[in-house]
Formats: structure tokens, C-alpha cells, sequence
């Protein structure tokens, strides 16, 4: 490790010199540091996932990303989330501890109209571990299909300033796991088949998938 060691500058002025150069009342005034704006209060709602390994709570940011947190409640609350199932559990190449879990609705008459893409550089909410984010084809078609993630994953986030357009686009993170991640990782640990999946998927799916036995809205935890 580098280490830089700064001597401190030392300036003195004279009683004479400091009389000399005085600051106008208005210029000190500009030197004030503009004041910080209070932070925006974030409203959550609490959503309780219930598998056979456990519960997982969600906090889905109702501030930052609206429309995506009302398209994931719609699931909830109508209980087409129950019976969905999580069946992709992603470990990198590169280092098999970083990964994902995905998951979702499968059945296809239970799906609604998709919802309009919330890119990260709109929202703000980075793809760190516990994160909850949407999975996509093109901007603005996911619709049931969510992500959890076991580790930062900077490289889903939307390039600085894009409007939610491909490409750099990223997806759209919504929320974060406030209790059970402990379970999402038992569930991305179970065994993976090799041969099930295509393309980037391949050796990425469940040998079995992990129902939802219930999505419901909580208090927080």
C-alpha cells in the first residue's frame, strides 16, 4: 500500500495584511456551502415469499421505482405469484460464489401486460447483493419473471444517463431482501442440471424447480 504523506501548508498574515485584504459581506456569503436538501423519505411495502426452505421478505421501493413495484404487487395481490417458482440459480464463470437466482410466473395465462422499463439511472437503486430486479427481453417487456442477487452485479445497471433505451438499458431493479437471504442461497445452492437450458442458460436451471407457496404483502420486519 501507497502511502502519501501531505505536509500541511501553513499561511500567516500580519495584522496590516489581514486589514488589507478584508471579505465583503457578500463574498462570504457566497463562500457558505449551499445547504443539502433533506433526503426523500422511501416508502416500502413488505412482501413475505414462503417456499418449502424458508420465507424471504422483500422491501419493494415504491419511491424510486412506481411502476415497477405496482406491477409486482399485481402478481401478489391477485395470488397469481402463488405457484410461481424459482428455476435459474447463476453462478459465474469466473467466480462461482457471484450469482443469481431467478424466478417467477411460468404459467403463461396467469401473465399480465408488461411494464414500462425503470432503468437504474432513473431510479437510482444499483444491483448490489439483495437486490430485487426484473427480468427482461427488450425494455419494457418483463412481466413476472424477477431476479435476486446473491452478489454486486454493477453490470445490470443502466449506463449513466440512458433513458431506458437498449442498448445499455440494464434492468430494472426494484427492491432488496430484508430477511432470508439465507434461504435464497440454499436455493441457489441446490444442484443444477447439465443439460437443461439454452445458450447462457445451459447448466443454469434447477434440477427441480422451488415453488412459491405464497406471496403476500407484510409488515416490515
Amino acid at each position: 500500500m501507497l502511502a502519501v504523506l501531505l505536509a500541511p501548508l501553513v499561511f500567516s498574515l500580519s495584522p496590516a495584511t489581514a486589514q488589507e485584504a478584508p471579505v465583503a459581506p457578500a463574498a462570504a456569503a457566497e463562500a457558505q456551502p449551499a445547504p443539502v436538501p433533506a433526503p426523500v423519505p422511501v416508502e416500502y411495502v413488505y412482501v413475505a415469499l414462503t417456499m418449502p426452505q424458508g420465507v424471504v421478505t422483500l422491501a419493494l421501493d415504491r419511491t424510486h421505482a412506481p411502476l415497477t413495484t405496482a406491477n409486482f404487487l399485481k402478481y401478489v395481490d391477485s395470488r397469481k405469484m402463488d405457484g410461481a417458482v424459482f428455476y435459474r440459480a447463476m453462478h459465474l464463470d469466473h467466480d462461482p460464489a457471484q450469482g443469481l437466482l431467478q424466478g417467477g410466473v411460468r404459467n403463461g395465462a396467469n401473465l399480465l401486460p408488461p411494464v414500462a422499463h425503470e432503468p437504474t439511472s432513473k431510479t437510482g437503486i444499483t444491483h448490489v447483493a439483495g437486490t430485487v430486479s426484473m427480468a427482461r427481453f427488450a425494455p419494457g417487456t418483463a412481466t413476472a419473471d424477477f431476479l435476486i442477487l446473491v452478489s454486486d452485479m454493477h453490470a445490470l445497471d443502466a449506463d449513466e444517463g440512458n433513458d431506458g433505451k437498449d442498448p445499455g438499458a440494464g434492468f430494472a431493479a426494484f427492491g432488496h431482501v430484508v430477511s432470508g437471504m439465507d434461504v435464497v442461497k440454499a436455493i441457489w445452492n441446490l444442484p443444477r442440471s447439465a443439460t437443461k437450458g439454452e445458450g447462457v442458460m445451459r447448466g443454469q436451471i434447477l434440477e427441480a424447480d422451488v415453488k412459491i407457496l405464497s406471496a403476500r404483502r407484510t409488515k416490515a420486519p
